[in-house]
């Protein structure tokens, strides 16, 4: 048997619903089903959805939190340093009036204004951001579930909390959130290969577009997936062709399929025939994987 540890696949899509989770999940399934230790990491924190499809095992879970500047204005001079160092624009600085104030929502907790204050004015308090839960299905397949907290300005930390968390013996599947956004960055930065999922509509290949740049830039490996084959017209497969992207895997605009994700089940355990298709997908992004350089 192939060693498949420490590939890490991240399924995504320029937009949601395209169907990235119902590819994360039956891949998922089919892999730790041939008994392959594999964990599945849902990135999506701002709208985590992987646990409406599988469940099972007893949930740990770990506060996320983040270290926000408080300023004393007993003991600040009113300089401007920790404004000046400050590249998010997380604080509020009117010398005038002698106020200065930090915008909580905008801090990234990087710590330049506490290096930037030689005054003692700057100390720190704790909020949480979200939750890591982790949860194993048996004793090769875990599921991770990265959930920020409601009102969380950027996900992004409990993100990368929820990707450190993963065994790295074992293959990983990230669920990445939608968009080509931040979030979007920070999961697929860690990606050695990363699945796009789309539609054949005017939607579908516009974002596709917009993701494909993206990782481009990233310079990371990709393939794309057309889900809902046949609903709409040939555009995205001659843009695929003409640009030399590899088709990894269709699943056909299905009522079928559509009733069995609609109820919260899985495919590749409704019908079986598919659970052949995922591992063939599995197979090729291995292939594209270790045959792709920089």
């Amino acid at each position: 048997m192939t060693d498949h540890s420490n590939l890490k696949i991240a399924i995504a899509s320029g937009k949601g619903g395209t169907g990235k989770t119902l590819v994360s999940t039956n891949l998922f399934w089919t892999v730790q089903k041939a008994g392959i230790p594999v964990t599945l990491v849902d990135c999506d924190a701002e709208e985590p959805n992987v646990a409406e499809f599988i469940t099972g095992g007893s949930v740990s879970s770990c506060a996320v939190n983040q270290n926000i500047p408080v300023i004393d204005p007993e003991r600040c001079v009113f300089c401007g340093k920790c404004f000046e160092y400050c590249n998010y624009n997380a604080i509020v600085y009117l010398p005038a009036k002698k106020f200065i104030q930090v915008v909580e929502d905008l801090c990234h907790d990087c710590g330049a204004c506490s290096v930037a204050c030689k005054f003692g004015a700057i100390t720190e308090k704790v909020k949480q951001i979200g939750i890591v839960k982790s949860f194993y299905l048996n004793s090769h397949a875990e599921i991770i579930e990265a959930c920020a907290d409601v009102g969380v300005y950027s996900p992004v930390p409990v993100i990368k909390k929820a990707i450190k968390d993963l065994n790295e013996r074992y293959l990983a599947i990230f669920d990445a959130p939608p968009g080509i956004s931040c979030p979007f960055i920070a999961t697929v930065e860690h990606a050695d290969f990363v699945v796009l999922v789309t539609e054949p509509t005017p939607f579908g290949l516009n974002d596709l577009k917009l993701s494909v740049e993206t990782l481009q830039q990233l310079k990371k490996p990709y393939g794309v997936i057309v889900n809902r084959a046949g609903l709409g017209n040939r555009e995205v497969y001659n843009w695929l062709e003409d640009n030399n992207i590899p088709l990894l895997m269709e699943i056909p605009f299905d009522r079928e399929i559509a009733r069995i994700y609609s109820e919260g089940l899985l495919v590749v355990k409704e019908q079986t025939n598919y659970q052949l298709q995922f591992w063939e997908l599995l197979r090729n992004i291995e292939k594209l994987a270790n045959g792709w350089t920089k």
